[in-house]
């Protein structure tokens, strides 16, 4: 399969979902938008569910949302009768590298994500999440060739700006949201190029972060015992990880059958403005004038760039 176009969907594995029946009902639109809203209204809500794990390390917090995804989603691929997918890919060699290479980006992103939460850092985490979808033009631009128009030009360069002053208002480098959108979009551009699924694809991704996983938790337990393990609601909650990280894709999935991906794309900005709510209104982040004026940027800049696509989609 061709890679396609800039990916404009924030979503954490994709694999070119099917175009929605040109007939769908409007049951079925109905069906997607709750299911995208499920699906981003659960992303957006993982700050919460990282902070109840406060105790536990980001590294130790990764290791089990990598054992507990792989179990989850290998029991619904099970349940669906497409572990032969898996099997299937398992056995191209390029498809097996390009997936490697996403899962290495897909881990790095969990451990910055993570690591944001417990440090108080989720206004930047929002950040990266916003810019996102102008970040993926960008990667369109590099590594695809597209040409962007006059309303594209406007929204990357308002970006840029916003950059600048969310630099001067932190007083250095934003570094967890360009880490944050940068290994994203790079992660959704080596996923558009391989013919797997969602599912499969995050199976695959867990199967082969494992061996790691695993090699870690065991030196943890040798070194420092049970830990966390000991204490049931925090194992609760790291199991919980399997089902929740999961439990999205799976929920946004059903909705890219289901609804035009230009639309589709329109609900990507929840969980970013759910990470902005909580930091402000929760976990009482500060935030002064100046890295309000650059979210103001950003927000402008993704007015622009939903307009341009809402405008492209209707021709």
């Amino acid at each position: 399969m061709k890679a396609a176009r800039t990916v404009t969907t924030n979503q954490p594995s994709s694999g070119g979902p099917a175009r929605p029946a040109a007939g769908a009902g409007t049951s079925d639109k109905r069906a997607g938008a709750l299911a995208a809203i499920g699906a981003y209204g659960t992303w957006g809500l993982f700050p919460l569910m990282f902070r109840l794990l406060d105790a536990v390390s980001p590294q130790l917090i990764v290791v089990h949302r990598v054992i507990w995804s792989l179990v989850f989603v290998g029991i619904i691929l099970k349940f669906q009768g497409r572990m032969g997918e898996v099997f299937l890919a398992l056995r191209d060699r390029r498809t097996l590298l390009i997936i490697g290479l996403s899962a290495a980006l897909l881990a790095g992103n969990w451990l910055v994500f993570i690591w944001a939460v417990g440090a108080n850092r989720v206004l930047e985490v929002s950040l990266g999440y916003f810019i996102n979808p102008l970040v993926n033009v960008l990667l369109g631009m590099v590594f695809l060739g597209e040409r962007q128009n006059r309303r594209q030009w406007l929204a990357i360069a308002l970006t840029i700006v916003a950059m600048i002053v969310q630099t001067a208002g932190l007083g250095g480098v934003p570094w967890v949201s360009l880490v944050l959108a940068f290994s994203f979009g790079a992660y959704g551009y080596l996923r558009k190029t391989v013919s797997v699924g969602s599912a499969p694809g995050l199976f695959i991704e867990t199967l082969l972060m494992l061996p790691i996983a695993l090699i870690y938790l065991t030196y943890l337990l040798a070194t420092t015992g049970a830990g966390p393990h000991a204490d049931p609601r925090l194992m609760t909650y790291l199991v919980l990880t399997g089902p929740a990280t999961a439990g999205a894709l799976l929920m946004f999935a059903f909705a890219a059958r289901r609804m035009r991906l230009t639309t589709l794309g329109m609900f990507q900005y929840i969980g970013p403005s759910m990470h902005f709510a909580i930091a402000i209104w929760m976990f009482r982040e500060p935030i002064n004038g100046v890295q309000l004026l650059s979210f103001a940027l950003i927000w402008v800049s993704l007015g622009i760039y939903s307009f341009d696509s809402l405008n492209r989609g209707e021709r």
